[in-house]
């Protein structure tokens, strides 16, 4: 399958090197989709994303993996262009809900001019309210091995350093995957690498499965149309 890797605030291409690596030992073609935001303003790089997404669905079926504001990105390029969606979509540490640091953060004069209207975005109420829903299947992985206490921001809520496991979620019928790892470098930890490998093995044998059950169904003379 044709997976495309998106990283996140802060982080470059580069940060999804190992993870890649390790798509491709398993079979998958890769690509890496990059932006720096403090130089392109988050519409902008959403444009560019869908170029990307609609040149990988015109070559068949594709999957995601976006890391933190990565998954925001997708929502938004998903949301706003009949692209045809993506087999599964892999939010790792993805803020789906305003992120309570973003909005301390921004208050501080370096993380605006390195984060620009991506940073800002996630400070905003609006924004979120506004993201369109996401139409294709979908899994989330929260880190939990954030610190929790009276002197951490998080208090007792489980979360990875940045965001909490409550900031992941999508809707309340969410079953997230949670797993003992930091948000920055999660990507790199083993267990979240199998996950992501899981969630596309699982959608390319229902794939096979739906094809072989098209198969058994078709009769000479008449045609079965494939459904999405």
């Amino acid at each position: 399958m044709n997976v495309l890797l998106i990283h996140g605030l802060g982080r470059t291409p580069l940060s999804l090197l190992n993870l890649e690596r390790r798509l491709q030992q398993a079979g998958h073609r890769t690509e890496l989709f990059g932006y720096f935001a403090f130089n392109e303003s988050y519409d902008r790089i959403v444009e560019r994303l869908q170029i990307r997404l609609h040149a990988l669905a015109m070559q068949g079926r594709y999957g995601v993996v976006a890391h933190s504001l990565g998954g925001l990105l997708v929502r938004s390029a998903l949301g706003s262009l009949p692209i045809a969606p993506p087999a599964h979509i892999i939010m790792l540490g993805t803020p789906n809900q305003p992120p309570r640091l973003a909005a301390h953060a921004w208050h501080l004069p370096p993380f605006q001019w390195f984060s620009g209207q991506c940073g800002f975005n996630l400070t905003s109420p609006d924004f979120y309210a506004a993201m369109p829903a996401l139409q294709a299947p979908y899994t989330i992985v929260a880190g939990i091995c954030g610190p929790r206490g009276v002197l951490s921001p998080f208090g007792m809520e489980l979360n990875d350093g940045i965001v909490a496991l409550s900031e992941t979620r999508l809707s309340d019928q969410d079953r997230i995957v949670q797993l003992d790892v930091w948000h920055t470098f999660m990507m790199n930890d083993r267990a979240v690498q199998e996950t992501v490998l899981q969630c596309l093995q699982e959608n390319s044998l229902t794939q096979l499965r739906d094809s072989r059950n098209r198969e058994s169904l078709k009769i000479p003379g008449f045609l079965v149309e494939e459904t999405s």
